[in-house]
């Protein structure tokens, strides 16, 4: 039988962590008040903008349902909540089935490699081109 102390259910008890940590940031500043206290490092250093600015207010945004206001602060926040959301609820739901079904751990543990892989690329791939267009 299969233990909660096995690497996979840490690696996914501690990624539920961080991704709820980022829920809650997201609810609990508000771009209202302007209140963050992260901010752009590349920004306050160049003067200029980066891929991932405006990210926290549109997180913020998007957990009010206001979905276009989001899009004016980052025009690629909805498409990283929602990798956000996933991943959470694909730690959870293939935890869950890690224990309870030790009979597919191997086609999970690629299943899951190649879905959260396929949707962090989705998600990520205008922040990787940004990076990229600096080498």
């Amino acid at each position: 039988r299969r233990q909660i102390f096995e690497p996979y259910i840490c690696v996914n008890i501690a990624l539920t962590v961080v991704l709820l940590f980022v829920f809650f940031y997201s609810a609990l500043f508000s771009p209202e008040k302007d209140n963050y206290p992260v901010v752009c490092i590349h920004e306050r250093l160049t003067g200029e903008p980066c891929a991932s600015c405006g990210l926290s207010h549109a997180f913020s945004l998007i957990l009010q349902g206001r979905i276009s206001e989001a899009y004016r602060w980052n025009n690629n926040a909805m498409r990283v909540f929602i990798f956000f959301a996933a991943q959470l609820i694909m730690r959870i739901v293939f935890s869950v089935f890690y224990l309870r079904h030790p009979e597919t751990v191997r086609q999970l543990i690629v299943y899951d490699i190649v879905v959260s892989s396929t949707i962090f690329l989705i998600a990520f791939m205008p922040f990787i081109k940004w990076i990229l267009r600096f080498l």
